[in-house]
């Protein structure tokens, strides 16, 4: 029985330059590589010293096993990523319902299952069955994103994970699916009045918390968005107003969250007030960070990271160690190596001769420019601490293997880039 894929990546492009024909993007591979090597270093580091050498250990193996899965993946035919999509989808939903039902709280979030011998979390998994899905829908033949009756069911595919993530809850795994929407809304050609209220609803909820001066300021500079490109002056000023509205009914909503959840917006916005407490590991990675000068203090000899001044830099302060321990070449070698990964994700959408292809590698690169913004932000105290690791680098099985999967991904669409079917998007 012939897919729709099928029908739209029956071609192949004539052939090209040497390069152009090339199936393996090495690039890609290297600074993968490079960026887990990194890792394992940053965890050795900050574990040798407690006797938790196994977070190493276990690392290495997860590595082991998602570069396996990233080969799989990387040669599997094209097709099956988009023949299997939705199955995978309905997969993770069940796992998602099945972790809020019988999972294992940590941390105040009941986001890990047990399977035997084997603990997961669903929602990493969850970020690549839904980008298939969601790819899948987008690029099926006839949806047109410009249309509003085309995004219903994008957005559904959406909205059912964010929710039973919510319910764990997990606000640093739901954010991911949040900016997951808006990536691939806007690689998928949705209206710009969408994108800017996407962008602009969460940002007037953090300036309501700021004070309502910044409302106004932010409200004004994001509605102006459509007034300049579209030159749509009722629409920019509609969608002022509902900033505006946004913005001040935030500190109603600041009412109703949970304890924990109200202490974690307090010590985004000033981790002072509360420094042996919530604001302690913020003020520690920041001056861990500060303290590494140019070239670090070398090897093994970082004394935030040595002397456990900061909670779980194995995880989502992993980012201090380098910093500290190479200095400001360490922390630009980090950056340097997550900016070409990310961009050489976006390159590979561009090349991409079909819609499934692009929206698949473009989301990916989005999906590791977030993690990489929020994990190093959170590190220097410019982003609230929720919870999402520095994408190879940070101590963890799942977020390892589905983010090696995800490289497989996008080296899968490398690997067919030639193939033609639906307008490029």
């Amino acid at each position: 029985m012939q897919s729709i894929y099928d029908d739209f990546t029956e071609e192949f492009v004539a052939s090209g330059s040497k390069q152009s024909n090339a199936m393996l993007d090495w690039v890609l591979i290297l600074v993968t590589t490079l960026l887990f090597a990194m890792g394992l270093i940053s965890i050795y580091s900050a574990t040798y010293d407690a006797g938790m050498s196994e977070y190493f250990t276990k690392q290495l193996l997860f590595g082991i096993v998602g570069g396996g899965v990233m080969i799989a993946i990387m040669f599997m035919p094209e097709r099956w990523l988009f023949d299997y999509a939705f199955i995978l989808y309905g997969i993770a939903m069940l796992l998602l319902i099945a972790v809020i039902v019988i999972g294992k709280t940590v941390y105040g979030s009941k986001s890990w299952l047990t399977i035997g011998p084997i603990t997961f979390q669903p929602s990493e998994f969850g970020k690549i069955a839904t980008l298939l899905a969601v790819a899948r829908s987008i690029s099926s033949r006839g949806r047109d994103l410009s249309n509003w009756s085309d995004l219903i069911m994008p957005i559904i595919l959406f909205v059912i994970p964010i929710g039973l993530i919510m319910l764990e809850p997990d606000f640093g795994s739901a954010s991911v699916y949040g900016v997951m929407l808006l990536g691939m809304m806007f690689w998928g050609g949705a209206s710009l009045n969408l994108i800017t209220f996407l962008v602009g609803a969460p940002i007037s909820v953090i300036m309501g918390f700021i004070g309502r001066e910044w409302v106004f300021v932010s409200s004004i500079i994001t509605a102006s968005v459509p007034m300049f490109l579209k030159r749509d002056l009722m629409k920019a000023l509609a969608m002022l107003l509902v900033f505006i509205a946004i913005g001040f009914s935030s500190r109603y909503v600041y009412g109703v969250l949970k304890p924990h959840q109200q202490s974690r917006i307090q010590t985004f916005l000033n981790p002072d007030n509360d420094p042996r407490g919530r604001g302690y590991h913020v003020i520690q990675s920041i001056m861990a960070v500060g303290s590494g000068g140019v070239t670090g203090k070398g090897f093994l000899h970082g004394t935030q990271t040595q002397l456990r001044y900061i909670p779980k830099q194995w995880t989502d302060f992993i980012f201090c160690v380098p910093t500290e321990e190479f200095g400001f070449v360490g922390g630009v070698l980090v950056i340097g190596l997550l900016a070409i990964l990310i961009l050489q994700c976006i390159a590979i959408a561009r090349q991409s001769g079909n819609a499934f292809g692009s929206i698949l590698s473009a989301s990916v690169g989005i999906i590791f420019f977030y993690h990489a913004t929020v994990n190093i932000g959170m590190a220097i105290g410019a982003f609230p601490v929720m919870g999402i690791p520095l994408p190879f680098l940070s101590a963890g099985g799942s977020a390892l293997v589905m983010n090696m999967a995800s490289v497989g991904i996008v080296l899968n669409v490398y690997r067919n880039r030639r193939k033609v079917g639906r307008k490029h998007l």
